[in-house]
């Protein structure tokens, strides 16, 4: 489609407020280099705090427009246009809901960094799987994709939230040989967040995996263990 007066407004207000030197810190950032996961993005330098504040200005944005900055190559865009959809996603009822999880998988190309996926996959794939078939997330943990192996494990976050840890627990075990130190984070990471709402269940999962573990994974599962407890895991690594 063509650029909508909104889409034009919205992006007339971003460049208004960019900043070149942000821009340099977060291509550095976000690891954009060549050969880099995030080789070729491309940033116009806003720090998500504004992002915010131009999102609340442009929350009324449809799907098609929505669409447009969800495959724009501005990194910025993207993030903008996932933090209207969250929006949309939470106030909306259940058909509206449905309508953007599709839309979300639908263009999920364009969720093709760690923040965009970190701050949209809880919120929208997780909430609307959570009394739903889980299967799509072990479709995506199977993936070539780097960006969508994090979504299907960072879509858990939000049953972990609700003390459901099955799903988490049986995607960790998918993603333990996993390559990308990305996934190595977020999986440790998770796993961190049962052990916050109960540590026997994260526990026994480590205990019968952490020496199959890449080290950052376990180094992340563990970060608020006591220092001890932390060192004897370590260690048995060695």
């Amino acid at each position: 489609m063509k650029n909508s007066s909104r889409l034009s407004e919205l992006r007339k207000k971003i460049k208004t407020v960019a900043s070149p030197d942000v821009a340099n810190t977060m291509r550095w950032f976000f690891k954009t280099g060549k050969g880099e996961y995030g080789e070729g993005d491309t940033f116009v330098g806003l720090k998500v705090p504004m992002q915010r504040i131009i999102t609340k200005e442009f929350r009324d944005l449809n799907l098609n427009e929505l669409k447009v900055l969800l495959n724009s190559k501005v990194h910025e865009e993207r993030l903008i246009s996932l933090f209207i959809l969250v929006y949309k996603f939470e106030k909306g009822e259940e058909r509206e809901k449905e309508k953007i999880f599709l839309f979300y998988l639908k263009n999920r190309k364009g969720v093709n960094n760690w923040d965009l996926v970190d701050l949209s996959a809880p919120k929208i794939v997780g909430n609307y799987l959570l009394d739903k078939d889980k299967s799509l997330l072990f479709e995506l943990a199977l993936s070539n994709n780097l960006w969508e192996r994090r979504i299907s494990i960072l879509s858990t976050q939000e049953f972990i939230r609700n003390n459901k840890f099955d799903t988490t627990l049986k995607i960790a075990k998918m993603l333990l040989n996993d390559k990308q130190d990305l996934i190595h984070k977020a999986v440790g990471w998770m796993l961190r967040e049962i052990g916050n709402r109960d540590l026997s269940t994260e526990e026994k999962f480590l205990k019968l995996y952490y020496k199959d573990m890449p080290r950052t994974m376990l180094r992340y599962a563990i970060e608020k263990f006591p220092e001890v407890k932390r060192k004897k895991y370590l260690q048995s690594k060695i």
